[in-house]
């Protein structure tokens, strides 16, 4: 009979410690990454149909080249370049400075560059006529804002340049040990730091960039090969203008804000799970026991268990009903929403707290 008692005797409840939290916070990343959510498609949306723009603007781009910089000028350049060791007139370029002159009284250039260069370079403020151009970058890293940055002492980019290349591969980085492609918006508004750094610097070496310029490996050498043409004209693109016409010249500057449409996708979807991971933890931290955060995880549809959670390798600020806790989890997901779905919730606000309802 005591035997029996004993048997009976519910087991200690296990309290949780830092280790146990830190265990079913890191599992609720990864759950809350893989939910299909409209941050997470919007993102997926833009990365997929990314490529089929960058072909497309660069099958554009080429023609634009070639229009100022024909194949049998280009062939005749290579063909002295060859035969003359002090010729170095041929160079290898992905990015370009396409403009177009902007006529005040809204007339606008040809592609056929029928203005003279004199003008491409005309104090803008004192003109009533203006050159339009900006730079277009179709290398892995390339700028997103129109800005060149390359010189002879400075061949350097902006930083997000390279948050197009860890969107883009982010599935890629993932899947390599100490890389993290979405270290830039976790440290997003605070201070440069060794531990940003060395993720980047992981992330750059597995992207191809370490090399530098010109001796990119990986994924950096196999894009920028994609987009590479014969130019005549000293090494840096600011030394080439290429007239273009203003419908060629917006879908230049539409391709550039795809990328950074992209990034922003990424940036959203990344920025509201560590929204909802900020809150994961504050309910975690609450707990006292280790059932109790095991089921707020089940009602926010990640099924752990105990076992795995102590065999895998305080107090806190409130205590958080489970299935509240999941449901208010659950409510930071889908913010988007319609107009339709907007009038109805108000609808539903004003009935609730006696207002009038306005058809």
């Amino acid at each position: 009979m005591q035997q029996q008692t004993e048997r009976q005797k519910p087991m200690s409840r296990i309290r949780l410690n830092q280790e146990y939290r830190n265990k079913i916070a890191n599992r609720m990343r990864v759950h809350l990454e893989q939910e299909n959510t409209q941050e997470k498609e919007k993102f997926f949306k833009e990365r997929e149909s990314f490529l089929d723009k960058q072909n497309a603007t660069w099958d554009l781009a080429k023609q634009c080249v070639t229009r100022q910089y024909p194949k049998d000028d280009v062939k005749m350049a290579h063909y002295l370049q060859d035969k003359y060791p002090n010729v170095n007139t041929i160079a290898k370029d992905s990015c370009f400075h396409f403009g177009y002159m902007k006529k005040k009284d809204g007339v606008e250039s040809t592609t056929d560059g029928e203005y003279m260069n004199d003008n491409r370079h005309r104090d803008q403020d004192d003109q009533d006529d203006k050159y339009v151009t900006k730079h277009f970058d179709f290398r892995l890293n390339g700028d997103i804002d129109g800005v060149d940055r390359q010189g002879e002492d400075y061949d350097s980019y902006n930083p997000q340049s390279k948050d197009f290349a860890y969107a883009y591969f982010r599935d890629e980085l993932k899947a390599k040990e100490n890389c993290n492609p979405d270290i830039n918006i976790e440290m997003d508004n605070k201070p440069s730091n060794p531990h940003q750094t060395k993720f980047c610097d992981a992330n750059d070496k597995a992207l191809g960039f370490s090399g530098g310029k010109g001796n990119e490996i990986s994924h950096a050498r196999d894009w920028n090969a994609n987009y590479e043409l014969d130019l005549i004209g000293r090494e840096y693109c600011r030394d080439r203008q290429i007239p273009v016409s203003k419908a060629e010249f917006q879908t230049f500057v539409i391709w550039q804000q795809a990328k950074g449409q992209m990034i922003m996708a990424h940036y959203k979807w990344i920025k509201s799970v560590l929204t909802q991971m900020k809150f994961v933890k504050d309910v975690i931290k609450g707990y006292k026991y280790l059932d109790e955060a095991l089921e707020f995880a089940k009602e926010s549809d990640l099924n752990l268990d105990e076992a795995e959670i102590i065999r895998c390798n305080s107090s806190g600020l409130m205590i958080y009903n489970p299935k509240n806790a999941a449901e208010m989890l659950k409510s930071m997901k889908n913010k988007n929403q319609t107009r339709e779905q907007k009038i109805a919730l108000r609808k539903a606000y004003n009935l609730q707290h006696g207002a009038p309802v306005f058809k």
